[in-house]
């Protein structure tokens, strides 16, 4: 397990550094000026001289990202002021640290992503459980019809109608808002719901699906049908042989879909106005702020990579037959 987990974590840091890099060199590629996006409309030819030096936008762009990796471990000093580790810059835009901004932004996209992900596990996978246990039935064909609905739905048109329905017309939801769950949790709770459910539908579809088939596929291994005719009972084949064994390429699954979650998060945030990460990158590339975007990006890459290294080592917990070496 160790040497698992050292491999996967030096695959990790190559990949987050990979996507550093594409994004800072791509950047630059970009027929924009930095200097002038950080200076403003009405910006002389000095000024915009000062401000190159005082960012280092006057040094080549490989040594302008040299140092901005550098700045991230061991800090780094600007005209405004010294920047400490994890430095990821200030941003063009209104030249806040871009690490406090994440970190003021973070828990809305944490509260939503964490919460539409409990939501769409626990709904996607018991409606592909009882779809499975009644293969064939009226109650399969139901549930199979509503998760080929529930996927060709998007989150902005459902969001769009569940806020004008559920908040507007009959007020059976607060209206969506965020707020820090340390205050008061049936708040924070009751503020995310909407948000959850809308980011929920897609995925929902998705897992109902994948746990119904994978279910079906279980029952029809070998060990189940041992089980059985050692004469045990439906319930314990169910779930102590068939759904542990169904879990495993769940959770794969999960893993993979952080990204598509985090996507689903940018849509979900700047359809019910909540100030996340994802509408904070949507900014940063309309505005062309370099550090607020890299940041985003490294911020979010890092946590989907290390979210994937722990769902490949619950594999060793979640199916006894997965040998990590």
């Amino acid at each position: 397990m160790l040497r698992f987990l050292l491999r996967r974590t030096l695959g990790a840091i190559v990949i987050v550094l990979l996507i550093s890099a594409i994004t800072f060199f791509l950047f630059f590629a970009l027929p924009s000026e930095p200097a002038q996006l950080a200076c403003g409309k009405n910006c002389g030819p000095d000024a915009l001289a000062l401000i190159n030096e005082n960012l280092g936008l006057d040094d080549p762009v490989p040594v302008q990202y040299w140092h901005y990796l550098v700045g991230i471990f061991a800090g780094r000093d600007f005209d405004i002021g010294h920047c400490s580790a994890p430095c990821l810059g200030y941003s063009f835009r209104n030249s806040q640290p871009v690490w406090e901004t994440i970190l003021d932004r973070y828990p809305t996209t944490l509260s939503l992503a964490f919460g539409g992900a409990v939501v769409f596990l626990v709904i996607g996978v018991s409606i592909g459980m009882i779809a499975a246990a009644r293969r064939g039935t009226l109650t399969d064909k139901f549930f199979s019809s509503l998760s080929l609905i529930g996927n060709s739905l998007q989150i902005y048109f459902v969001g769009t109608i569940a806020l004008w329905l559920l908040v507007d017309s009959w007020g059976l939801i607060p209206r969506p808002e965020y707020f820090p769950f340390t205050d008061d949790p049936l708040r924070w709770a009751g503020g995310m719901l909407l948000p959850w459910l809308v980011l929920s539908i897609i995925f929902i579809a998705n897992y109902s699906r994948m746990t119904r088939s994978q279910m079906i596929e279980q029952l029809n291994e070998d060990h189940v049908r041992t089980a059985r005719a050692k004469g045990m009972s439906g319930r314990t084949v169910f779930f102590r042989y068939a759904w542990r064994g169904a879990m495993a390429p769940i959770v794969t699954i999960v893993g993979i879909d952080m990204g598509s979650l985090f996507g689903g998060a940018m849509v979900t945030e700047f359809t019910f106005t909540l100030h996340g990460l994802g509408r904070l990158a949507v900014e940063s590339v309309a505005e062309k702020d370099l550090p607020m975007l890299m940041g985003v990006m490294l911020f979010s890459c890092t946590a989907i990579v290390v979210a994937n290294i722990i769902v490949d080592a619950l594999y060793a917990v979640i199916d006894p037959r997965v040998r990590l070496a």
